[in-house]
């Protein structure tokens, strides 16, 4: 059994599926500082000094009552809440890891057209099925004309 796993771990297809998953988890955590460390600072100053990660509303409250100044005295105190500032923080990450997929998948495509486009080279000859240059005039094989 072990042999069978060994065999099942060391195909080509598992190694690349683990290799994409750490490599998924590295960019997922600077997605993740690039939004609350880059890009959320600036929106939050825009829009009057606001902090996403810490707007909250209170459910119901804790052992200790409120008002809560911050997030992390709220969740102290036990109280029970609705952390929408997180929420929108977890959607521009989403978004921008989407746009980003979104990009590389485009690149790749765009390459993959660009090998499919490229013009052929040669031809069959229509009399003798050999392979002639496309701008050949005659078969070099079996001298027939060609149109």
């Amino acid at each position: 059994m072990f042999k069978e796993f060994k065999e099942f771990a060391m195909k080509g297809n598992v190694v690349d599926m683990a290799v994409g998953i750490i490599i998924g988890a590295a960019f997922g955590a600077i997605v993740k500082s690039l939004v609350s460390d880059i890009i959320m600072p600036p929106i939050g100053l825009i829009l009057g000094d606001v902090d996403f990660s810490g707007l909250f509303v209170v459910l119901r409250d804790g052992a200790q009552a409120g008002p809560y100044l911050s997030l992390e005295m709220a969740q102290k105190a036990g109280a029970v809440t609705w952390n929408y500032g997180a929420f929108i923080n977890t959607v521009v990450s989403f978004l921008i890891v989407a746009f980003s997929v979104f990009m590389l998948v485009k690149g790749m495509n765009q390459l993959r057209r660009k090998q499919e486009a490229a013009p052929p080279t040669t031809k069959e000859c229509p009399y003798c099925l050999s392979t002639i240059p496309v701008k050949a005039s005659k078969c070099a094989f079996c001298t027939a004309t060609l149109d």
